[in-house]
């Protein structure tokens, strides 16, 4: 196992603390407990990792019917082996809870919550406060806590420390000598098949250098290369920086799309193609419908939050990413276009739209831009809005009377053909795209998906094409 980039010379670091070489011997020896502390895209996988290394593991959520699939040894997660999830419950090596109290005997918790905005695009801590409160009353001597929740810089320590502070001084503990915490930011990709929780380098800064060799050691366990930073706010800065190196960049693509469809006779495709021919200085984004996921439509709101504290305005930032969420917007202009094209009134149109994932070949719906897209659908009185997606069977969009839930539809060559536009949100790989170029009216392509397609009936509308 490999730990990249010492913080010091091996001759000039200090001596560890009793209780952080302890810890480094139960992980060496695998006798450690390992507590994980939300069991979403982030959490499983972290915990199946280590229950498939031979520790001891115990998942915490609050979401009790979660809890009970996976004492059930019933795998959630489709990035996650079925036989693996379910003899690692069977053998006992993980278990799940849906209460902390199991905590008080784990060495090494990690917190691998939500992070949401406000309804005001603030950062919402809520989930990481509640854990921290919820986990404080079980720290003890040689524990190690390590926050994995994307945030903004200081939380670790303006937000987690102080809370667990204030128990460690009643029982005696100090911070670096007696228990440890450090943040260490997630880098899962749902649907990559390529790079997963146990290949993909992780960072890790520690409050002290004892906190960050111990989280070095902790995290060591499970993935080849650990690569150290000073503190735990260069390990959450750079994880803002991470996600929003592409917000920006996805931003300038999208902005690109849009003015080749102005100008006409320009596919920006091609352009990206073209471009992508330069072997240095170059890498390729995509424009598509918006953004979604987790962290890449919130993190650039974080750091501007932040900024702000500091009297500084990141203009740029805040910017492309206003740019993205301009583009279901723009979708659905263009979608009222073809409909007043075919001369189908607004009240009596039939619109389908393909995926409600916000990435191909995934069940993930968090901030999907399809979700927008069908909001605004409906908003502006579409007869009829309906999607279909493999991998969500159902889709829950807040409308303007409410949460409404919706069922995908089979993509029969009847339904297909019943619809006046077809709009193409989620290039998933399942979907037939010959049979729908066939049969469809109208398709709004905002993938370039439909490229593939070799003389289509259907008239097809690429975003960013130069002609949409």
């Amino acid at each position: 196992m490999e730990h990249r980039n010492p913080p010091l010379d091996v001759a000039e670091a200090p001596p560890l603390p009793e209780a952080a070489v302890a810890l480094q011997q139960r992980l060496s020896e695998k006798t450690a407990v390992i507590g994980v502390i939300g069991l979403g895209y982030v959490g499983l996988p972290l915990a199946v990792e280590y229950a498939g290394r031979g520790f001891r593991t115990l998942g915490i959520d609050l979401d009790s019917e979660r809890v009970l699939r996976l004492n059930a040894g019933q795998n959630y997660n489709p990035d996650l082996d079925d036989a693996l999830v379910r003899r690692l419950v069977e053998t006992g090596c993980l278990r799940a809870a849906d209460h902390v109290e199991g905590l008080a005997g784990a060495d090494v918790v990690f917190i691998c919550v939500p992070t949401p905005v406000t309804e005001h695009k603030d950062p919402d801590t809520s989930y990481i406060r509640r854990a921290t409160e919820a986990l404080a009353p079980h720290l003890h001597r040689g524990q190690l806590v390590v926050l994995k929740s994307t945030t903004y810089p200081n939380t670790t320590e303006g937000l987690v420390q102080p809370i667990l502070e204030r128990v460690a001084r009643e029982r005696g503990l100090v911070l670096g000598r007696d228990y440890f915490l450090a943040f260490s930011p997630e880098r899962i990709d749902p649907g990559n098949r390529q790079f997963t929780t146990a290949n993909t380098p992780v960072v890790v800064g520690g409050v002290t250098a004892a906190c960050t060799e111990v989280a070095a050691t902790a995290l060591a366990q499970i993935v080849a290369h650990v690569h150290r930073v000073s503190s735990p706010k260069v390990a959450e800065m750079e994880k803002l920086l991470e996600n929003i190196f592409r917000s920006v960049n996805i931003a300038l693509v999208n902005e690109l799309a849009r003015l080749c469809d102005r100008m006409g006779g320009v596919s920006v495709w091609e352009v990206i193609e073209a471009a992508s021919t330069k072997p240095f200085g170059f890498m390729p984004f995509y424009p598509g419908p918006g953004l979604g996921g987790h962290c890449i439509p919130i993190d650039p709101y974080y750091l501007s939050w932040l900024a702000r504290r500091y009297d500084f305005e990141t203009s740029f930032i805040t910017l492309s990413a206003r740019v993205n969420e301009e583009m279901p917007f723009y979708v659905v202009e263009k979608v009222v276009e073809a409909l007043a094209r075919q001369g189908v009134r607004l009240a009596e149109a039939r619109v389908l739209l393909l995926g409600a994932a916000f990435k191909k070949n995934v069940d993930d719906t968090r901030h999907s831009p399809s979700e927008k897209v069908l909001a605004l659908l409906c908003r502006k009185g579409v007869g009829e809005v309906a999607y279909s997606d493999p991998h969500v069977p159902v889709f829950r969009v807040p409308l303007a009377e409410g949460v409404r839930t919706f069922e995908g539809i089979a993509l029969t060559a009847e339904a297909v053909a019943s619809f006046d536009v077809v709009v193409l949100l989620t290039d998933h790989d399942a979907f037939p795209y010959d049979e729908i170029a066939r049969q469809a009216r109208y398709i709004i392509d905002t993938r370039n998906a439909f490229a593939r397609v070799a003389n289509p009936a259907a008239t097809i509308k690429v975003l960013g094409g130069g002609a949409f």
